[in-house]
């Protein structure tokens, strides 16, 4: 394998940051108000890797560390593979001294029960991937552990200073503030959380324990979009590092994600079978995101024959991904592949046309994909439009059927916003777009977490609604 498998580039403009840049993580070219939109996207050369099926290593970012580019930057500036690999277990080792457990792959297999209560064949059915007893209960440690380690690549490497560590910074009420707090702590760095007023006391208990400096952001008359970014946005300018799942901001947060699809490929390919659809629920985008590449990339490889249909699941409280879809749709309509490719290369230069905050303050259960914009939307449109899927919009009833369905159907602790994507799924299945003898792949992607004064569970105060699919009818 050579040294210099992986690059960065722009998808907005085509820019490239420079191999051995300390913090690859924004466009170089991003310019205010250019309306372009400038996301990097770590490419990798496919001649010079191999999907590693047969590695027992039960370390995603081990197994899966020549896809890495912080593995490749590693190497170019001097380091072996083994000082990588040492590397690598050193910092989970204070994952685990912090969060009680460090990475490994998690478990994904057909759901028998939930397979018959949705009216599959044996033929057919849905796997899920479940990420809740991962580092920090969410998959958001795998985005922002990728991040850490090339932030340790560099300073080991004499590409950045550590006696010049500059503070991170993260915009988030839930998973990925606790991630990033767990994360940041093991490797002993300041960490600024930006969280809205409605932040569960729960998580700024955990984001206290873990020594995050949380700042609440309210949200004043007149603004558009998340206050919690316009403050990370500032952090960002007076110097923070975007400690961040937003690909805008740190594109390098999608390789770590990218982990949790190498897995289900393996997985897949251990089994001798394929999945016909994959249902995500989407936020800022980068979990969809992350699916999107690993797949492409063990298509290309041959790991995989072929990707699934990609449906991106949003709420009826904000829906931004699928206002973009329909518009980029709109301008392709008609006009085969070749249009589409034109259509998407238009959005990437005409950001504002396709992608804005959402109007008014969205409320959901699944409060964790209600970011005002989904940063990674023009990736997950083009995996959408790629595969053949699509976005789905799905009401409160249906997100609080779907999480019972989870709960009751399977051993998994999942909440609200970890199981939207099979409420994307009893959507799917409701208007017959999902036959009883294919194959669904879903991601349980958070756990249940208590609230202090009263130790309940978020499920037990969820509507118990019932959907008629999740009835088994």
């Amino acid at each position: 394998m050579t040294a210099a498998a992986s690059r960065l580039v722009c998808a907005g403009c085509g820019a490239r940051p420079g191999l051995l840049e300390p913090f690859p993580f924004r466009c170089p070219q991003a310019l205010t108000g250019d309306d372009v939109d400038h996301v990097l996207r770590r490419e990798l050369d496919l001649a010079a890797v191999r999907f590693p099926a047969d590695d027992p290593e039960p370390n995603p970012f081990i197994r899966y560390r020549t896809f890495l580019h912080a593995y490749h930057v590693a190497l170019r500036a001097g380091l072996s593979d083994s000082d990588f690999c040492s590397l690598v277990r050193e910092l989970d080792r204070r994952v685990q001294k912090v969060d009680g457990h460090g990475f490994t792959a998690t478990p994904f297999a057909r759901s028998a029960e939930l397979s018959d209560r949705l009216g599959f064949s044996n033929e057919g059915g849905v796997w899920v991937k479940d990420e809740t007893q991962n580092v920090s209960g969410s998959h958001k440690a795998r985005h922002l552990f990728g991040v850490l380690l090339y932030l340790e690549v560099a300073e080991r490497t004499g590409l950045a200073d550590p006696a010049r560590r500059r503070d991170l910074a993260i915009a988030s009420c839930g998973n990925a503030a606790l991630a990033a707090a767990v994360v940041a702590a093991a490797g002993a760095r300041r960490l600024h959380v930006f969280v809205p007023v409605d932040a569960e006391p729960a998580v700024l208990a955990r984001l206290e324990e873990l020594g995050a400096h949380i700042t609440v952001c309210a949200r004043q008359r007149g603004d558009t979009g998340d206050p919690t970014v316009g403050r990370l946005l500032q952090a960002i300018a007076e110097g923070a590092l975007p400690f961040t799942c937003q690909g805008n901001l740190n594109g390098l947060a999608v390789e770590g994600g990218e982990t949790l699809g190498y897995e289900i490929v393996g997985d897949l390919a251990a089994a001798g079978t394929t999945v016909d659809h994959l249902v995500v629920q989407v936020g800022g985008g980068a979990l969809a995101s992350a699916c999107v590449e690993a797949l492409q990339e063990t298509v290309a490889l041959g790991a995989l024959p072929a990707s699934p249909r990609l449906h991106a699941v949003q709420t009826r409280g904000a829906w931004p991904l699928k206002r973009a879809y329909d518009a980029v749709l709109a301008r392709c309509e008609g006009v085969g592949p070749a249009g589409a490719r034109s259509a998407l290369r238009y959005a990437a230069r005409h950001r504002s046309e396709f992608m804005w905050p959402w109007e008014h303050e969205p409320r959901s259960i699944a409060h964790g994909i209600l970011d005002d914009e989904t940063y990674d939307w023009l990736a997950v449109v083009e995996g959408m439009l790629a595969t053949g899927g699509g976005p789905l919009v799905v009401d409160e009833e249906t997100l609080a059927a779907a999480n019972a369905l989870a709960l009751e159907a399977t051993t998994i602790r999942v909440d609200a916003t970890g199981s939207a994507g099979l409420a994307g799924l009893l959507a799917l299945r409701d208007s017959g777009d999902v036959s009883d003898d294919e194959r669904v792949a879903v991601l349980f992607t958070g756990a249940i977490r208590q609230h202090p004064s009263t130790g309940r569970k978020r499920d037990e105060e969820l509507s118990r609604a019932r959907h008629p699919v999740a009835q088994g009818l």
